[in-house]
C-alpha cells in the first residue's frame, strides 16, 4: 500500500489525486490537506465570481473526493498543526499544491499606501477569502487603476464596472456587492507596460468588456499596430487583438451613453504611486518597445490622478519551513517536480503562477509518474491511521469532505435570490456550520 499526502486542494491538488487512483488503484490511500474547512482553492477564491461555468470543474474533483481511497484533511495548516517533517514520517510522498496565493510586489515606491492592493488580496476581498473578507477597499473616488495585462486585471476591471443586475447568478459575496453598488467609480485605467500584441488576455475575457451595461471599452487608435502586422500572431492572439480593435472604434456618441469607461493605457509603466498616507494618483512613465519586445522608459512622465490601485502582476507561493524555495522565482526549489526525497510539487507549486486550470491535469499526472519511480511498493508507513492519532493527540478540528458538503449546503440555503450560494467569509462561521 503506498500513501501520499498532498497538501492544498485545488486543481493541481485534486489532479495529482486522480492520476494517483490511475496509477495504483485501490493500493493508494491519498490524504488531501488544506488551511481552509472549504475545499478547491482558486476555483472557489480566485475564479471570477461571475464565471460560474469555469467553477463547474470542482464536480470532476468531487467525484475523486467522494471515492474511498481519497480524503480532504480541512482546517489543518501545516507549518503550524503539524510540519512537513512529521508528513514525511507517516507517508511514503508528500507532495506541495499549495499554489501561488501571495501577491507578488510591485517593487514601485508608494506601493504601501492605503487602498493599493495586489489582486490576490483584492479578488479574495470579492471573492470571500477568510484572509481578505475584512479588506474594506474605497470605492467613493472616481478613478481606478488596474496595473497589468493579463486576465486578472480583466477580471478586476469588470467587477468594478459591472452593475448590480449584472451579478445576477454569480456568487460574490454580499459584502463586495454591496460595497460595489454603492461605487462612484466611473473611470478604470488598465496599464500595460508593453503594446497590444503583448497582452496576455484571451479572447473570451477580452470579449466581455464588449457586453457590460453601463460601461465601455477605449483603445487609442495610435496604440495599435498596422493590421497587416497581426498576421503574424497566433490565432488567439489575433483574435483578442481584433477585440481591441474593434473598442478603438467605437464612436464617441455611443460611449455618451455608458457612464463608466474602462481605458487601456498601452506603452505605459507605473513609476511610483502618490498620496499622503492613502493613494491620489500614479506617476507613468511612457515606454517603447525595442526589436525582441523589451519594453524600456522613455523618460516621458505623466500622472493619472486615482483613489484606487490594484496590481495584477503576478503571484508567488508560500515559503514552508524547512523546504528549499527560490524567492526569485516565488516557487519552491525543484527538479521537474522533485524538491527532496519523499517531498514533490505540482501546479503552480512547481512551476509559478503560469498556465491554465486545466494544465495542472498533466503536472499531476506527471507528478505521480515520478513518485511512482521513487517509493515502488512504499516503505510500510502508516498514512493517515499516524496523522489521525497525531491530530487527536493535537486536538485538531479535521474538516472532511462529507462535514465540507454540509458547509456548502448552508451556503446554499443562505443565497440571494438568483445566486447558487452565499459564501461564508470566516472560519468560524464555517464550524458552526458544522452543528446546525
Amino acid at each position: 500500500m503506498r500513501h501520499i499526502a498532498i497538501i492544498g486542494s485545488g486543481p493541481a491538488g485534486y489532479y495529482t489525486a486522480e492520476a494517483a487512483q490511475k496509477q495504483w488503484g485501490d493500493d493508494v490511500r491519498v490524504d488531501i490537506f488544506d488551511m481552509l474547512p472549504v475545499p478547491y482553492g482558486l476555483i472557489r477564491t480566485g475564479v471570477a465570481p461571475d464565471h460560474q461555468s469555469i467553477k463547474g470543474v470542482s464536480r470532476r474533483y468531487e467525484g475523486t473526493a467522494l471515492s474511498d481511497n481519497v480524503r480532504f484533511v480541512g482546517n489543518v495548516t501545516i507549518g503550524e498543526d503539524l510540519t512537513i517533517a512529521e508528513l514525511q514520517g507517516l507517508y511514503d510522498a508528500v507532495v506541495l499544491a499549495t499554489g501561488a496565493p501571495n501577491d507578488k510586489p510591485a517593487g514601485i515606491p508608494g506601493e504601501g499606501l492605503n487602498n493599493v492592493f495586489g489582486s490576490a488580496a483584492f479578488v479574495g476581498w470579492y471573492n470571500g477569502h477568510p484572509q481578505f473578507a475584512k479588506l474594506g477597499p474605497d470605492l467613493t473616488g472616481s478613478t481606478a487603476v488596474v496595473i497589468g495585462n493579463g486576465n486578472v486585471a480583466l477580471d478586476v476591471a469588470r467587477i468594478l464596472a459591472k452593475s448590480a443586475s449584472e451579478f445576477t447568478g454569480s456568487d460574490i459575496v454580499a459584502h463586495a456587492l454591496h460595497s460595489l453598488q454603492r461605487s462612484r467609480i466611473s473611470r478604470i485605467v488598465i496599464l500595460g507596460r508593453r503594446g497590444p500584441h503583448q497582452i496576455a488576455m484571451t479572447p473570451k475575457e477580452l470579449g466581455e468588456l464588449a457586453h457590460l451595461q453601463r460601461a465601455c471599452p477605449r483603445v487609442d487608435l495610435a496604440d495599435l499596430p498596422a493590421d497587416g502586422e497581426d498576421l503574424f500572431l497566433e490565432p488567439g492572439q489575433r483574435k483578442s487583438v481584433s477585440h481591441l480593435r474593434s473598442y478603438a472604434a467605437i464612436p464617441e456618441e455611443f460611449r455618451a451613453d455608458k457612464p463608466v469607461e474602462i481605458d487601456f493605457d498601452f506603452f505605459a509603466s507605473p513609476h511610483a504611486i502618490m498620496g499622503d498616507g492613502k493613494v491620489g494618483g500614479i506617476e507613468v512613465e511612457r515606454t517603447v518597445l525595442d526589436a525582441d519586445g523589451r519594453a524600456s522608459g522613455t523618460g516621458e512622465i505623466y500622472t493619472i490622478p486615482c483613489s484606487l490601485v490594484v496590481t495584477c502582476i503576478g503571484y508567488k507561493s508560500s515559503p514552508i519551513p524547512g523546504v528549499p524555495f527560490e524567492e526569485s522565482a516565488g516557487r519552491f526549489a525543484n527538479d521537474d517536480g522533485r524538491i527532496l526525497p519523499g517531498l514533490y510539487c505540482v501546479g503552480w507549486a512547481r512551476r509559478g503562477p503560469s498556465g491554465t486550470i486545466g494544465t495542472n491535469r498533466p503536472d499531476g499526472f506527471a507528478v505521480i509518474e515520478l513518485i511512482a519511480a521513487d517509493i515502488g511498493d512504499g516503505a510500510d508507513k502508516v498514512g493517515r491511521s499516524g496523522f489521525d492519532a497525531l491530530a487527536e493527540a493535537r486536538g485538531l478540528d479535521v474538516v472532511t469532505f462529507r462535514d465540507w458538503k454540509k458547509i456548502e449546503a448552508a451556503e446554499e440555503q443562505r443565497a440571494r435570490d438568483g445566486a447558487p450560494r452565499e459564501k461564508f467569509v470566516d472560519v468560524a462561521d464555517m464550524i458552526r456550520a458544522l452543528g446546525e
